[in-house]
């Protein structure tokens, strides 16, 4: 059985030259051993030479024991929230990306959201991407989640699936002299935050309007099927069960939170995906039968064969 990991990243070549052409965020900077990412509302960060070395990482993928890895371009650039006329040339050169990469691996398509087109959408399908990537912060109300409700039913008529993962962060209001924020603030406070909000935007009216829309949350929805006891005790209605076409992946997680969500969604709701390698991919002792569910089993009900690049 063919084993996935659902959420990787890889910037390409392309990609690369164009942000680093770029005088504003998002943006590269050129380093002596890497890049320095520049985001408006994050602390500056490093991106490794080795971290866009294809044929590293398709070693990587063989250690792994991985046959197929799905690569997003990080929604948290804010890439598809740039006015159109700046996101489609950033766009274009991830999907070109992802066409050149090696076999064993493959992608999430992305669209700009300035004006949500659902031709867009057909366009990454016929490109060969597994499905859609959207910012959390797309989804996290249920005005914005009506305003990116066409594209979520171009997904829904193609049987491809939503992969939910962080969104930009806001640059702070300055304040007088503000203390650079440690390096994981946002991932800790922001991503959870935008992750828990996309979760409950789509529990309360996403799965209404998208009855048959299989959806990928990134980061385990920072643990928001955690919080249906406080949404109940709030007034809301909890679900009767678990959603199953739902699905969960375990990027930045280990032992203690996966059991804590196997409990609230079911084993069968998770997938492995490592985020490669913005964490350390190094993978929670799962043991076989876990692994076997989170990298192969749970993947054949998330993708079609057709999304796994036919490895069946």
């Amino acid at each position: 059985m063919h084993s996935v990991d659902v959420h990787q990243h890889l910037l390409p070549e392309q990609l690369i030259a164009e942000l680093a052409r770029r005088r504003q965020p998002p943006m590269l900077i050129r380093r002596r051993d890497g890049w320095t990412f520049r985001l408006s509302g994050e602390p500056d960060s490093v991106l490794s030479l080795d971290a866009t070395n294809v044929a590293l990482r398709s070693v990587e993928l063989r250690r792994e024991r991985i046959d197929r890895a799905l690569v997003a371009l990080s929604t948290a650039l804010g890439i598809e929230t740039l006015p159109a006329e700046e996101a489609l040339p950033l766009l274009e050169a991830h999907h070109r990306g992802i066409e050149d990469l090696p076999a064993g691996f493959g992608g999430w398509g992305a669209v700009q959201l300035e004006a949500p087109d659902p031709a867009e959408v057909d366009a990454v399908i016929g490109r060969g991407c597994a499905g859609v990537s959207l910012p959390a912060t797309a989804l996290a109300s249920p005005a914005a989640l009506a305003h990116v409700g066409p594209l979520l039913a171009r997904l829904e008529a193609h049987d491809a699936p939503l992969f939910v993962h962080p969104g930009p962060v806001a640059a702070p209001a300055a304040a007088g002299p503000v203390k650079p924020l440690p390096v994981w603030w946002p991932a800790l406070t922001d991503y959870v935050a935008q992750m828990q909000a996309a979760w409950f935007a789509f529990l309360h009216g996403g799965r209404r309007e998208h009855p048959r829309l299989r959806v990928l949350f990134a980061m385990l929805a920072g643990g928001a099927p955690l919080q249906l006891e406080r949404f109940v005790a709030r007034g809301g209605e909890a679900p009767l069960a678990p959603d199953p076409a739902v699905f969960y992946d375990t990027s930045s997680y280990g032992t203690r939170m996966l059991e804590a969500m196997a409990g609230a969604v079911g084993v069968e709701q998770l997938v492995y995906g490592s985020d490669r390698p913005v964490v350390d991919a190094t993978a929670p002792p799962l043991g076989p039968e876990l692994g076997r569910l989170l990298r192969s089993t749970n993947p054949n009900r998330l993708l079609t064969p057709r999304q796994r690049g036919d490895l069946g």
